[in-house]
């Protein structure tokens, strides 16, 4: 057997695989003598079927299938000892008059090959990375917010501004009727708010559907119709009010933070407004780190400049699913993959050069600090450590839970390394302001 390859250009390479009739006719005569032993052919006795009807009958696909088997091991221990970094998998060539019975036999194999490129981590326009901030306003809604939830309702017989009112929304036409329970913040207009403001229970409001909520889905939910029908809804609805109330504050007094945050834990209300911000501002932090990995990402796909072998690929992309796809279907799968290929060479290429691993240590123990979060949510404060271990090891079972948590892994150390080599500026901003600058104001 021969190997030998010809670089067509940095991206694109042919190798030949010459096999000669030495390499593989042992394993196929060995293989036939075991079929005849066994052959169950009428008109011979099991094992007394003539060799030569015996190869007339199987030997082409028994050479065929070892040959095939050559060929694959052939390639994969040559990519690995020439350390070729390939794309796709090799793809055969084409060979409609071959000659199986011939002394050798010659394939051939088109490859692509991965670029060449280097990765800048020092932008010259600083990337930010955002310091969410919980500010007075925040922790006072969140304060109110809490003793709204934990106050008592009472019952009245007018709408004022700050009610909750429950009622009904009807529309005969559109087989709406529908029972909630709103809050007047919750609509566009204060024509809207006027509307209701001194209702009694038992009034009946029209409402116009177009402009009542600033987002659709507020309307969706109210009226309990489905998405694609709320979209551009313009009719009338009646609302028909069957309760009103207002709620009173509930005390902020030991009572109400033992119930928030346990026994003693805080006490006073100086310690509550603490605890909310260091909880708001943890949860930011996701946020944040989230934000800067996907600033990195994008900043590094579009500022690392290198080809890829694109007719190569696509031709791959044509045999590689489950579906064969057209010339043209793999041209739109590739324009679609083009980018998170180019993300997983750099994010490849920045794992080896920075040594970046993923120990079996690593999983379990991202594994145990994710359940312990998950308990304490529902008060398990102290699991012990044999039951955080059970638990890991019933989770790391499921393969693809544990290729999931490699990954969070290995984006967390990337960002350990962005935050280290990236030039990166951190802006300190508060929640409301973040959500303006990054998303627009919503």
């Amino acid at each position: 057997m021969n190997i030998t390859r010809e670089n067509i250009d940095a991206l694109n390479a042919v190798v030949k695989v010459d096999i000669a009739k030495e390499d593989y006719s042992g394993k196929v005569d060995k293989i036939l003598s075991d079929y005849r032993k066994t052959a169950n052919i009428p008109g011979f006795r099991k094992g007394h079927v003539p060799m030569g009807m015996v190869k007339k009958q199987y030997g082409k696909a028994v050479l065929v299938d070892e040959v095939n088997k050559l060929l694959q091991d052939a390639l994969n221990k040559y990519l690995t000892e020439e350390k070729l970094d390939v794309l796709g998998n090799p793809l055969p060539k084409p060979q409609d008059n071959l000659d199986w019975d011939a002394d050798m036999l010659s394939f051939e194999f088109e490859l692509g090959l991965a670029p060449q490129f280097e990765i800048d981590l020092a932008p010259k326009d600083a990337i930010i990375h955002y310091n969410i901030t919980a500010d007075d306003k925040m922790i006072a809604d969140q304060i109110e917010n809490i003793q709204k939830q934990y106050g008592k309702l009472i019952a009245t017989d007018t709408v004022a501004k700050d009610s909750e009112i429950t009622g009904t929304f009807k529309n005969e036409a559109h087989d709406i009727e529908n029972t909630v329970t709103l809050t007047l913040d919750k609509f566009k207009g204060k024509a809207t708010e006027k509307q209701f403001i001194g209702a009694k229970v038992g009034d009946v409001l029209e409402l116009q559907t177009k402009g009542l909520y600033a987002d659709d889905h507020e309307l969706m939910h109210a009226l309990k119709i489905a998405h694609d029908a709320v979209h551009d809804l313009d009719i009338t609805v009646t609302f028909t009010i069957t309760e009103i109330n207002t709620r009173e504050l509930a005390a902020l007094n030991q009572e109400l933070f033992d119930k928030l945050f346990g026994e003693g834990e805080v006490t006073s209300v100086e310690g509550v407004k603490e605890k909310i911000k260091a909880d708001a501002e943890k949860q930011f932090q996701q946020q944040s780190e989230q934000k800067l990995l996907n600033d990195v990402t994008e900043y590094l796909v579009e500022n690392t400049a290198f080809d890829l072998p694109a007719a190569f690929l696509q031709k791959w992309m044509q045999t590689a699913g489950e579906k064969e796809l057209t010339e043209a279907e793999a041209q739109e799968e590739y324009a679609k993959s083009e980018k998170s290929l180019r993300y997983q060479l750099i994010e490849g290429k920045l794992i080896s050069e920075n040594n970046i691993q993923v120990s079996m240590d690593d999983i379990k123990e991202h594994a145990k600090n994710m359940i312990k979060m998950q308990m304490a949510q529902f008060g398990q404060l102290n699991p012990s450590d044999k039951e955080l271990e059970d638990i890991a090891a019933r989770v790391l079972s499921n393969q693809e839970e544990a290729r999931r948590i490699s990954e969070q892994i290995v984006s967390q150390k990337l960002l350990a390394l962005y935050k280290e080599k990236a030039n990166i500026k951190t802006k300190d901003i508060t929640y409301d302001d973040f959500v303006k600058e990054v998303y627009g104001d919503k």
